[in-house]
């Protein structure tokens, strides 16, 4: 038996389309968390990994470093807007059906301040909303060791067969 890793390291480690459709998003995100599935690649190059799935509830832990800056040392908003869109993503999936899957219409990230490199953040996903067709859902990033408010996003998506 081979183990799954972390983090995806080749298409090979992805999971099916066979075997996505054939499993609630939550139950997909909860494989995920127990380690049957691994975590995207992504999560791995942005330094987070998923910590916490409940339905319409995950959250991600992690820290960026210098390889996540921008050309004045501060933390890229472009690490902010993946993250937050892993969180708003993920709440997303907890609430979609066995069969069915979704993509991201739109999603905004505010940036409230600047997260130092090396802090610790956790993202909290949140669903608002999950209906027919769309889904809505919003997210912030948190330092783990003062609790302020770095970032806060909100998402629409849509669900499809």
């Amino acid at each position: 038996m081979t183990q799954t890793p972390l983090f995806a390291q080749s298409p090979a480690d992805l999971p099916t389309r066979d075997q996505l459709l054939s499993m609630s998003g939550l139950d997909f995100m909860q494989a995920m968390l127990e380690g049957r599935i691994p975590h995207p690649t992504i999560a791995a190059l942005m330094g987070y990994r998923i910590t916490t799935v409940e339905p319409g509830r995950v959250t991600l832990t992690g820290t960026p470093g210098f390889q996540h800056t921008n050309p004045f040392g501060g933390v890229h908003g472009g690490w902010y807007g993946t993250v937050l869109d892993t969180a708003l993503g993920c709440a997303v999936m907890t609430a979609v059906p066995k069969g069915r899957w979704y993509t991201t219409l739109e999603y905004k990230v505010n940036i409230t301040r600047a997260l130092p490199v090396g802090m610790e953040m956790e993202a909290e996903g949140l669903l608002d909303h999950a209906g027919r067709s769309t889904a809505v859902s919003r997210a912030t990033i948190r330092g783990r060791a003062d609790g302020r408010l770095y970032a806060s996003g909100t998402t629409t998506c849509i669900l499809m067969d």
